[in-house]
């Protein structure tokens, strides 16, 4: 099986070598989107020698542009967003263009968990029919609740909505599954929470007391017209979904860490328009999230909150049409061009959001040309 691994880093890779024996089982490439450091780079040589890898930094994305779209590269280019992880959207076109039979996805601070073999279960998520279904009384699933965690708490998840109302964790479920286009791994070790979450429970430094100890079902697939916060941390998808699954532009006006969840939004969306299925569960990996400053992520997080608080719902509320990912994600655009200027009255919100239609549409044009 061909599998493109991507990550996005600024630290050497430990995590990439611990994963060696995996990836050695497959034809895998990893290709590792980084910011060109020279020293990173030499460490990275030396943890890698082993594993067939491609690094592509400002230059080398830059080359990638030039030589696809010549005299136009610098408008498509800068799709692409500047020192954030949704640079990870470039990853995802080198994979596209390549035609891996898979595209993983792991964040720089996740390593193997003994119980899983990360590919391998990916996979069995990916083409099984096996699994349970999910059905949301307030419309999105709990993805922290089929984890264990080391204390007796309902927690959410980093980008599931406050409203009173889609916290309702009335779930429906139905003993069957299906074949699904994206898996989401969970997470051992440290959850994926947002900040206040990690404040409240007594985080400064971007952890808290908060463990995940194992998942609780192997395989949940959210139903039609249900929502979940997809975490980029530890995901596999058919590379046919690229066109729909742009990270956005963020890290810009002061808005980041709502790239993986909105493109999830998104994608869920056009899914569910065409009959495709996403899952969630198995396989963890052992998150080892690295010490920061929780106030300065609420910071970069808080404006993100509130857009997320209607944009969702817009999504939810959207009429799109179109048969392929690439038609349905434009339609998608077009809906959002025409409703944010009434969705939201708070100029630097419609300015944010114009800002991410406008890169949707280059992303569309790029993916078009790979096509």
């Amino acid at each position: 099986m061909k599998v493109s691994l991507v990550i996005a880093s600024v630290n050497t890779l430990e995590n990439v070598k611990a994963f060696e024996p995996m990836l050695a089982s497959h034809d895998c490439k990893v290709i590792v989107i980084d910011e060109g450091e020279t020293t990173v780079r030499k460490e990275n040589k030396k943890l890698l020698s082993n594993i067939i890898h491609e690094y592509y930094g400002p230059r080398e994305r830059t080359e990638w542009f030039k030589k696809r779209f010549r005299n136009a590269y610098k408008n498509l280019l800068s799709v692409v967003p500047k020192r954030c992880h949704a640079e990870t959207s470039f990853g995802f076109l080198v994979a596209y263009e390549e035609k891996p039979d898979i595209v993983v996805e792991i964040d720089d601070d996740v390593f193997p968990h003994e119980k899983y073999a990360l590919i391998d279960t990916h996979v069995q998520n990916l083409q099984s029919d096996k699994g349970v279904t999910v059905n949301c009384e307030g419309k999105w699933y709990n993805t922290m609740e089929n984890l264990k965690l080391n204390k007796n708490l309902t927690l959410f998840p980093r980008g599931h909505p406050y409203a009173e109302s889609v916290r309702n964790e009335d779930y429906r479920w139905k003993n069957n599954g299906g074949k699904c286009v994206l898996n989401m791994g969970l997470w051992a070790g440290h959850p994926d929470l947002d900040a206040v979450s990690i404040l409240h429970h007594g985080g400064l430094n971007g952890q808290c007391g908060i463990k995940a100890l194992e998942c609780k079902r192997e395989k949940i697939v959210v139903e039609k017209g249900g929502f979940l916060a997809v975490c980029s941390m530890n995901t596999a998808f058919l590379p046919e979904i690229v066109p729909a699954f742009y990270q956005l532009y963020n890290n810009s006006m002061g808005i980041d860490r709502f790239d993986d969840i909105w493109s999830g939004t998104f994608l869920k969306k056009i899914l569910d328009h065409l009959g495709k299925k996403i899952c969630l569960g198995a396989p963890l990996v052992y998150h080892r999230k690295r010490p920061r400053d929780t106030f300065k992520d609420l910071a970069k997080e808080l404006e993100g909150m509130m857009i997320n608080e209607k944009l969702w719902r817009l999504v939810d509320e959207a009429e799109i049409g179109g048969a392929t990912y690439c038609e349905a994600y434009n339609s998608l655009t077009q809906e959002l061009e025409k409703k944010v200027p009434r969705t939201f009255t708070e100029p630097r919100h419609q300015r944010f959001l114009k800002l991410q239609i406008k890169k949707m549409k280059l992303w569309l044009k790029v993916t078009d040309y790979l096509t």
